[in-house]
């Protein structure tokens, strides 16, 4: 007879990439660069004096036991956009969860656009993923996290999935912003209005700026059904929710364009859904 497979010992994928980005000679420079197993960064020429990093798994996906980590330091007076090569993918897990931690300072008078791309939720999926991003003096950030569940194109239906998704944003210690969301077999099954009502595709912006209340007029006026922004106090939250990855997509893409006054990174437009 065969062996049974002890899936305790089953190999786990463990990945770690950290950034970081100081001024130099009046330009931002690329400071620290450290990248473990699975995770790995790619800096691609751009045109500008915005710098692009890229992170990405080179595991294919996550699944029980796997941890990924990225941190990100944006030194005083930096610009830096930071984003994934494409959709990450939480896949079914045996048992325990898949571990995905995201961290990033900004330094006094710098600037992060952490504008990842969707997160893909597979039937049995068990992910647990935290955003924590610690702002200075004077910094600002955009965070842009969107989640899909299934595939539709697969005519999968979640039923079964687990998600914990945690994200703060602090300045000096303060949370600005927090929000958490709680995916399981029973929030899946509830199509009330007050729940997912029936859509699989969903993103959450935060802009933490001076002034980035003014963003609510423009953004009102391109966003289409199913998306909403509020603004107060140097902060704009905005949310989209749809049918299908595709119309996010599309949602989100605009938003970014207003929010960042710069054209997509071109990893986001390489696939051909924007």
């Amino acid at each position: 007879m065969l062996d049974e497979i002890d899936q305790s010992q089953m190999q786990r994928s463990y990945g770690l990439a950290d950034l970081g980005f100081t001024k130099r000679n009046g330009r931002v420079a690329l400071d620290v660069l450290r990248q473990e197993g699975a995770a790995k960064v790619m800096l691609p020429r751009v045109a500008g004096d915005v710098p692009e990093a890229v992170f990405l798994n080179t595991s294919g996906g996550l699944t029980g036991g796997d941890h990924l980590r990225l941190s990100m330091d944006v030194g005083a007076g930096c610009r830096v956009l930071a984003t994934t090569q494409t959709a990450e993918r939480g896949y079914a897990v045996s048992s325990g969860a898949a571990r995905l931690d995201i961290r990033a300072r900004v330094g006094a008078g710098g600037r992060l656009d952490w504008m990842p791309q969707e997160t893909i939720l597979f039937q049995n999926a068990n992910l647990h993923r935290t955003t924590e991003i610690d702002l200075a003096a004077g910094a600002e950030c955009l965070l842009a996290e969107s989640l899909v569940l299934g595939r539709a194109a697969m005519g999968e239906t979640l039923h079964h999935a687990g998600l914990q998704d945690h994200r703060i944003i602090r300045r000096k210690g303060r949370p600005l912003w927090a929000e958490g969301l709680r995916l399981n077999a029973d929030v899946l099954a509830d199509r009330s209005a007050a729940l997912l009502r029936g859509d699989r595709a969903f993103a959450v912006v935060c802009l933490i700026a001076q002034g980035a209340e003014d963003a609510v007029g423009p953004l009102r006026a391109a966003l289409g059904a199913g998306a909403a922004v509020s603004g107060w106090d140097g902060r704009c939250v905005l949310r989209i929710s749809a049918a299908d990855g595709w119309p996010m997509r599309q949602q989100l893409a605009r938003v970014l364009k207003i929010l960042t006054g710069r054209a997509l990174p071109r990893v986001w437009q390489s696939g051909g859904l924007i």
